[in-house]
């Protein structure tokens, strides 16, 4: 088989929401030095201290949004591909996690095997940052490495100001939009604060105040997760037609004691019911694809914490997952994206 294939990456999902499956995929997913950046010897230390409690909590919430499928993710994500394939002629498109399965080293392989030579990489992250996009980059180039590949890459950059992807999550939250809120909060995956500064090689960037991130351009721009969601919602609220006022920004899922990009999603959502918001619509543009942190953490707990703080309504508004428009987007992005010489 000759062309240049597509391979669709994401996070990935533990097998099955049973406690052992949740407590390896953990494993694997916290030990990866791209999302906790200590000491190998550390890192161990911290993830088995995690492990000795939290699978048993998270299979409990993973059973919670389970479908009888399988993972929403990786469901959700082999729609995704099954449209995708329909518009991209030039060979293959496979689909594969960061963590659990389908394998990335799965994919490379059997695309070696088809005689695939040429490779188009789609991360399926908007903003960048070295725990989602670096990571599963880096892990393509140990399989191609491992098992000397002759294979060229072309890579799909972070598209968090792509006017294809704007659009695309405006067309699938105009539904949602229509029918009246009283304000729409955009909550975003959160990121330790280290990892930001790690980024920023003027060591300037997270302490020229407050409007740092409104500032960030070029090469800060390019590796700051906190400003490429503030373009990110910025772009969607102004296709939208959004008033200043009518929404803000959040981030979620924390994990552990270290400092963390602000404001909370928790801490937002509190302070939205006290302020008289009653009817809440929620995005979460980190991900393309709905998930545990969208489905449990924003429609199920999020929900719960925003009715007991005085709120009447919270309504998720769902991921792209495999809308039309972002279908047509992400080949767009697929596309263009530049062959590595």
């Amino acid at each position: 088989m000759t062309g240049q294939a597509l391979l669709l990456l994401n996070l990935g999902s533990p097998a099955s929401p049973e406690v052992a499956d949740v407590r390896q995929y953990l494993n694997q997913f916290l030990m990866d030095p791209h999302v906790i950046d200590l000491p190998w010897p550390l890192r161990r230390l911290l993830v088995s201290l995690i492990l000795a409690r939290r699978p048993a909590k998270s299979a409990e919430a993973y059973a919670s949004i389970w479908w009888p499928e399988g993972s929403p993710l990786v469901e959700i994500s082999r729609r995704l591909q099954k449209a995708v394939i329909a518009h991209w002629k030039c060979g293959p498109v496979l689909l594969a996690m960061r963590y659990g399965e389908p394998s990335i080293e799965r994919a490379i392989l059997q695309l070696a095997a088809d005689g695939i030579e040429k490779v188009t990489l789609a991360p399926l992250y908007p903003q960048f940052a070295d725990s989602t996009v670096t990571t599963v980059i880096a892990e393509v180039r140990r399989v191609i490495r491992l098992h000397k590949l002759q294979m060229r890459l072309s890579i799909v950059p972070p598209f968090y100001d792509s006017p294809e992807y704007l659009q695309a999550l405006v067309a699938s939250a105009q539904p949602y939009l229509d029918k009246g809120f009283d304000h729409l909060l955009l909550s975003f995956h959160g990121l330790p604060e280290r990892h930001l500064h790690k980024r920023d090689g003027s060591a300037q960037h997270c302490l020229r105040g407050d409007d740092c991130c409104q500032r960030a351009e070029g090469e800060v721009l390019a590796g700051c997760y906190r400003a490429q969601c503030l373009k990110t919602a910025q772009g969607l609220a102004a296709n939208a037609g959004l008033e200043d006022g009518q929404w803000s920004l959040a981030f979620q899922s924390r994990l552990g004691r270290a400092k963390w990009i602000e404001p909370y999603t928790e801490a937002r959502l509190d302070q939205l019911a006290r302020q008289g918001v009653k009817k809440l619509l929620v995005m979460c543009p980190a991900f393309v694809a709905d998930c545990l942190e969208t489905l449990e953490e924003i429609g199920d707990r999020g929900r719960e914490q925003f009715l007991a703080a005085g709120g009447q309504d919270l309504v998720l508004v769902p991921c792209l997952n495999h809308h039309p428009a972002w279908v047509d987007a992400l080949v767009a992005l697929c596309k263009r994206a530049p062959l590595e010489l």
